[in-house]
């Protein structure tokens, strides 16, 4: 197979960087307009923590059921497709919210549809990958489009249509491109890439067997609190530097780009150094610097050391591919590839994305509305002991 640089191993991995970018979007729309629509329909600390949980619920369950059946039956590409499709139609559904129920259910119903888009995507491309590109290959999946147009563009772009439009527009324009990548997904992506493989395909949920292994046991509560690390600032974010940290709305979208930034380096050049020098150095280093972005955020506020300070820290972004893709997939047999990754997304979904947003904000509400940084800090450094344990 041809390995230059038009190759479809790169071809591959750019459209479903692409889509996973339109994807998050989507779904980091929410963090981005916050500060308006808290403000249009009277959301509180805990309903922002209960928006953000709801939507990594459904995620959650619909990450590894819904991989697991098509990997089962062999229908990866067609839910891939039907997946891009619904959550980019969902995201109007939060454009015509009126109150925090409709928007729970508008959020609740993406993040259904968006739950097998990443599993299915790594397999993807674990599948067209290198053996010396596995680590790269999934870095710019996970950081390319999601950092480009998720961390980067969105803010920028979204909170500048919700001053200018309003900010239910501002989901209308978020919902598009999704349409436009799934539609070449389904012309692109080849039979021998989605097709299921291995020793055996039956119809069981293969949990006790993947649990069996080392990396996805120590594995699963690793990506919890690195998921629980990025969730439990998420949501609150913009709205903290927006009303505790005095910043205008202007600025925090370009702090929230500058984010952006950091997660896009980070996530390419973290899992290429996996490549090199091994997995397990790579992320205790990086998870280690992650434990200090809360501390960034609350102590150099007003410094000019915060925005620098910010960007350094927040490399921990980097850590998301090895712990959700590479490891889990680089351990258990082709048969089980796409239900690991699934997997350890799930429960990572749950714990990091569901209860950790929620204790985050019930913590903010009633203690500080600083105290969502310091949860953060504490799973990072939770995430060591447990990246400890891989091998």
């Amino acid at each position: 197979m041809k390995k230059g640089f038009f190759s479809y191993e790169n071809g591959i991995v750019l459209l479903m960087a692409l889509t996973f970018g339109c994807l998050f979007f989507d779904r980091l729309a929410l963090n981005f307009l916050m500060p308006f629509v808290a403000k249009d329909l009277n959301l509180n600390n805990t309903q922002v923590g209960l928006l953000a949980g709801g939507l990594s619920l459904t995620w959650a369950f619909s990450s590894f059921f819904s991989t697991a059946w098509a990997e089962t039956n062999n229908k990866k590409k067609l839910v891939f497709i039907i997946a891009v499709f619904t959550f980019s139609v969902c995201s109007f559904g939060s454009g015509f919210a009126v109150s925090f129920t409709t928007l729970l259910l508008a959020r609740l119903m993406m993040g259904f549809a968006e739950g097998p888009v990443i599993p299915l995507a790594q397999n993807f491309v674990e599948r067209e990958s290198s053996p010396n590109r596995l680590g790269l290959n999934a870095g710019i999946l996970q950081a390319f489009g999601s950092a480009l147009f998720g961390s980067i563009l969105a803010p920028v772009l979204l909170v500048q249509i919700a001053e200018n439009m309003g900010w239910r527009n501002a989901f209308y324009v978020a919902g598009v491109p999704g349409l436009l990548f799934g539609l070449l997904a389904w012309f692109y992506v080849k039979p021998s890439t989605a097709e299921s493989k291995g020793e055996k395909n039956d119809s069981s949920l293969n949990i006790s067997e993947l649990l069996a292994y080392n990396n996805i046991k120590w594995g699963i509560p690793a990506a919890c609190c690195v998921f629980g690390w990025w969730f439990a600032t998420l949501p609150f974010i913009s709205k903290y530097f927006v009303e505790t940290q005095g910043m205008s709305a202007d600025q925090m979208g370009k702090t929230m780009g500058l984010l952006g930034v950091s997660g896009l380096v980070s996530s390419i050049i973290v899992p290429a150094l996996s490549d090199k020098i091994g997995r397990k150095p790579v992320l205790l280093v990086a998870i280690s610097i992650g434990v200090l972005y809360p501390f960034a955020v609350y102590f150099l506020n007003g410094s000019g050391l915060q925005l620098p300070a910010i960007f350094i820290t927040y490399c921990m972004m980097g850590t998301i591919p090895i712990i959700a893709a590479v490891i889990p997939s680089a351990t258990v047999p082709d048969h089980l590839k796409a239900k690991a990754i699934g997997l350890v997304t799930a429960i990572g979904e749950i714990v990091g994305g569901v209860l950790i947003p929620a204790l985050a904000g019930i913590l903010s509400d009633s203690v500080d509305p600083s105290a969502f940084l310091w949860v953060s800090s504490v799973l990072a450094v939770l995430a060591v002991f447990f990246v400890s344990k891989l091998k």
